[in-house]
């Protein structure tokens, strides 16, 4: 699908669906003149209906009109409400583009016409991004593996057109949102595949071709490599299952890293977790496809970064390794090293993430970061915790989990911050190791924090545990959340994260 911009008005436009937006106090207070030159060709017809209080401008209202007027180009006119000015953000604008769009789908549209929104609100830029952002948010399909894999009424173009004559703000804008929405929309790719198709083998061969398409320096390590490096944990999990792990390292502005801060991102890549001799239930397994949310939201977020052109320099790291159950397989009781020489004692092989991200945190050292994020499905203490609206957030920098919080409430994707108190530790300490991997269900996020934070030797390092926010859309409300998919959920958070740091 492609989104330009387009030069004249939108009356001028050739396009099959006009797609317009009306804030709840009406034409006048808005400010939005496409409003009324439409209603002026169609005779009053929708001051009629917004009089009559058929239409109300109620934030995600729809109306269809149709209109003989020969002015009148397209073949129907949708109008979305964009509910009460003081309450209007960037992340309506995105809702409702979607609840538009999606409504022009339905219809069969195949090009639509529709301008910025929020005018007095939001900049041009901003605006042009949300519509792109939330157009290929809210259109995106998974069909998965049917045999008839084909996306039901895709629209094959949208117009943007600006209420000013300089389109440099609105291709800036698309830009933007293009860029935001290709990259949840591969972690939502990735998340959505099944464990089959979807080995840490694969996600390594995903993030090579993306890595070639927006120019990423990459590596991918295979067993022998994480040997050479001692990455004794992630390994212990890899053992049980005949496909073999991958460490995934993804670089932006490699080149440049003495010249530019550098953000290193670490995603968990459990491709598929069975917990191991702990083993989980048979519902609890049934989702554990999405157990690499973490690391797919870290190859989604490179992915916008690189497009973006950031000045900064960014590592991406992904773990990725299978959990299953084998004669080969790690056991409870056993104790392993990780890569920075600290032994683990096994409670349970179901808490087999934190043992991946462990060796990512002591292999980020090398790059000298300036901040250091790592984001996983890791507790189902977290969604106990905090339910399917927020992730849990730890951290041990008050400005750094400041900034991640305000950038996660304005892209909708919240992390609520959780303490990180010492004695947690007591938790997980080993009469034959250095720690525990697990202290059971009832220190479940707070100790899995602290395991972590044995690795950690940077200043400014956040936690996100995302367990529960990456698919089957616990925002179900939102129309550019997929209902019964991935929702993306992290790529998008990361992404912003880093490119507030530039601006």
């Amino acid at each position: 699908m492609q989104i330009i911009s387009s030069i004249g008005t939108l009356l001028e436009q050739q396009a099959d669906t006009y797609l317009i937006f009306m804030m709840e106090e009406g034409f006048e207070e808005s400010g939005d003149n496409v409003t009324h030159l439409l209603n002026t060709a169609m005779d009053g017809q929708l001051q009629a209906i917004v009089d009559a209080g058929d239409f109300t401008g109620k934030q995600e209202s729809t109306l269809i009109l149709y209109s003989q007027n020969s002015d009148i180009m397209a073949q129907r006119i949708i109008v979305v409400g964009l509910g009460m000015v003081e309450n209007f953000t960037a992340d309506i604008a995105k809702r409702c583009v979607a609840v538009g769009m999606k409504k022009a789908r339905d219809l069969k549209a195949e090009v639509v016409a529709t301008v910025t929104l929020g005018r007095d609100i939001l900049e041009a830029v901003d605006s042009a991004r949300c519509v792109a952002e939330g157009a290929l948010l809210g259109l995106y399909q998974y069909r998965g593996q049917k045999a008839d894999n084909i996306p039901e009424n895709d629209l094959s173009t949208i117009k943007i057109v600006s209420y000013d004559d300089d389109m440099t703000p609105v291709d800036a804008g698309i830009h933007l949102g293009r860029a935001f929405g290709e990259g949840a929309i591969l972690t939502r790719d990735l998340v959505n595949l099944p464990p089959n198709i979807c080995t840490p083998e694969f996600m390594g061969q995903q993030a090579r071709q993306m890595a070639e398409q927006v120019g990423l320096s990459i590596q991918v390590l295979g067993k022998q490599q994480m040997q050479a490096l001692k990455m004794g944990a992630l390994l212990a999990v890899a053992r049980g299952s005949d496909t073999p792990p991958r460490f995934i390292i993804m670089e932006y502005n490699a080149d440049k890293s003495s010249d530019y801060q550098t953000v290193v991102l670490i995603g968990k890549g459990v491709t598929f977790d069975t917990g191991g001799y702990s083993l989980k239930s048979r519902d609890g397994m049934v989702t554990m496809k999405g157990d690499m949310g973490g690391g797919g939201a870290v190859i989604g977020a490179m992915k916008t970064i690189a497009m973006l052109d950031l000045p900064i320099h960014v590592v991406g790291l992904v773990p990725a390794a299978d959990n299953r159950v084998s004669g080969n397989a790690y056991l409870p009781q056993e104790v392993i090293t990780a890569s920075n020489g600290k032994t683990i004692e096994i409670i349970s092989t179901d808490a087999e993430g934190r043992l991946l991200l462990a060796d990512a945190l002591v292999y980020a050292k090398r790059f000298e970061p300036d901040a250091v994020i790592d984001i996983a499905t890791l507790t189902g203490s977290s969604v106990v915790a905090l339910g399917t609206q927020a992730s849990s957030l730890f951290c041990n920098d008050d400005n750094l989990a400041e900034r991640i919080q305000q950038v996660g409430e304005g892209m909708r994707e919240r992390v609520w911050r959780m303490p990180l108190y010492g004695e947690y530790f007591k938790a997980i300490e080993s009469d034959t190791a250095d720690m525990r991997n697990s202290a059971g269900r009832t220190s479940g996020v707070g100790s899995s924090a602290i395991f972590l934070k044995q690795f950690v030797e940077f200043d400014h390092w956040a936690h996100i545990d995302m367990a529960g926010l990456g698919s089957n859309a616990p925002q179900h409300d939102n129309p550019y959340i997929p209902g019964k998919t991935a929702t993306g959920y992290g790529a998008r958070l990361l992404a912003e994260y880093v490119r507030q740091l530039t601006v």
